[in-house]
């Protein structure tokens, strides 16, 4: 069997895919800048907080996370406080499995190995970060989404509804899905319906408006370290400005940057990301409009969204990186399946972006915090590159009505999935 043969198989994508994430384990575990701190020190401690006071965070006060988030970690208590860590890991190696098995079709879709190896490259350059957030739940999730949406257009937005209860994000792609694909009514009635019941069980044990709380703790954060927007005032710290510092927020657990200007560019980041984000929708239903196919549109558009939600975001945490995974996996998916446009240049992009990342986080994050030159000007460039890739996927969404799509009745084949225990790809169901 030669090389070629070997890459192609299933067996050892698989193989590849176990080997990575034990890898990233062992990071998580014992390398240094503690990657898993955030898992092993405040999520165990709202745990702890939870089982020994029954004090829940998102219900009986405000939370950074939808209550949803809730959920992953509680599930890694159940060998003990003492195995946290190591049973997080292993929740999200399960999930990642599942994810992985519908990319790959169970195994019985060749034409996608090359997408299974992109993802194993992409979480192997990105680092622990990969694994060590609650982003690590999120991921997997719309992952099985987005690869579910053209066949199982409701299952898929339930899925990616439950998701965006754990963590924001992937609303972007059901904005990108209601736009861009013709069962825009059951997606957003399954969508409604999965956040009706979650807004109904946290009010039932008593949230309030807790349970919307993660929207506003979010807008009312500083400008985080590793955000773009927080670039010049990195360089100002480089070269000396004395009113430029780096602090660390106790509130929000986070490094921040504090410097002349600062505060009100913070301010007007967020009423700008939102601005981007209609303007991205506005060419997406333009596109939709002037005849653009759902494989020629929906990969690019949701890539567009995400991005935008990365690089214009005053945040801007490394485990952020984590959601490009999903768009850049449909783009290739679809791709594969020979519709849509390549996404080759999107997928080297993302890598690079992913491995600048781990380059800067956790192993030398200490020198980003002490404003060295050579790790600022590294996040620099990681940095600009999200404006290099959000700047392909707008003029990727703009020129989709010109791509050469498939014919409007075969629009429902255009991704195609594979169940665990089914032989062939399924149709559409349109039931």
């Amino acid at each position: 069997m030669n090389l070629r043969a070997v890459v192609r198989s299933p067996a050892a994508v698989w193989a590849a895919f176990i080997l990575a994430h034990l890898w990233l384990g062992l990071l998580n575990l014992y390398s240094p800048g503690l990657p898993l701190g955030d898992v092993t020190i405040v999520y165990k401690f709202w745990m702890d907080q939870a089982m020994t006071a029954g004090f829940w965070v998102g219900i009986d006060s405000v939370w950074v996370y939808p209550v949803v988030a809730l959920v992953p970690m509680l599930i890694a208590t159940v060998f003990g406080p003492d195995q946290y860590g190591a049973t997080w890991l292993t929740m999200i190696m399960v999930l990642d499995a599942v994810a992985f098995g519908f990319i790959t079709g169970w195994g019985r879709s060749r034409e996608r190995v090359g997408v299974a190896w992109w993802w194993v490259a992409f979480l192997v350059v990105l680092g622990p970060i990969a694994l060590g957030r609650i982003d690590s739940v999120t991921v997997p999730l719309a992952l099985v989404g987005v690869t579910l949406i053209a066949t199982r257009p409701r299952a898929a937005a339930v899925i990616l509804a439950i998701a965006t209860w754990v963590k924001v994000w992937p609303a972007a792609l059901i904005g990108a899905a209601l736009i861009a694909l013709r069962d825009r009514g059951r997606i957003l009635a399954a969508v409604l319906v999965v956040s009706g019941f979650i807004i109904a069980f946290a009010l039932t044990f008593g949230s309030g408006l807790n349970v919307f709380s993660f929207i506003t703790q979010q807008t009312g954060r500083g400008v985080q370290v590793e955000s773009p927007l927080a670039t010049p005032w990195l360089w100002l710290g480089v070269v000396g400005e004395p009113h430029t510092r780096v602090y660390y927020d106790t509130q929000i657990l986070t490094y921040q940057v504090e410097g002349p200007g600062i505060e009100l560019a913070g301010a007007l980041m967020t009423p700008v990301l939102g601005i981007a984000v209609l303007a991205i929708a506005a060419l997406g239903v333009r596109a939709q409009r002037a005849g653009a196919s759902a494989g020629d549109l929906f990969p690019p558009l949701a890539l567009a969204l995400v991005t935008a939600l990365i690089a214009l975001n005053k945040v801007g945490s490394p485990q952020f990186i984590g959601w490009l995974a999903v768009p850049v996996v449909l783009g290739l998916a679809t791709s594969a399946a020979g519709h849509g446009r390549s996404f080759r240049v999107p997928a080297v992009l993302a890598l690079v972006i992913a491995g600048l990342t781990q380059v800067v986080y956790p192993y030398l994050y200490l020198e980003l915090l002490y404003l060295n030159p050579a790790m600022v000007l590294v996040l620099t460039l990681r940095n600009l590159l999200e404006f290099v890739l959000l700047g392909w996927a707008v003029v990727a969404v703009v020129v989709a009505p010109g791509q050469p799509g498939v014919d409007e009745h075969d629009d429902t084949d255009w991704l195609p999935s594979v169940w665990p225990f089914h032989d062939r790809p399924e149709q559409v169901d349109r039931s």
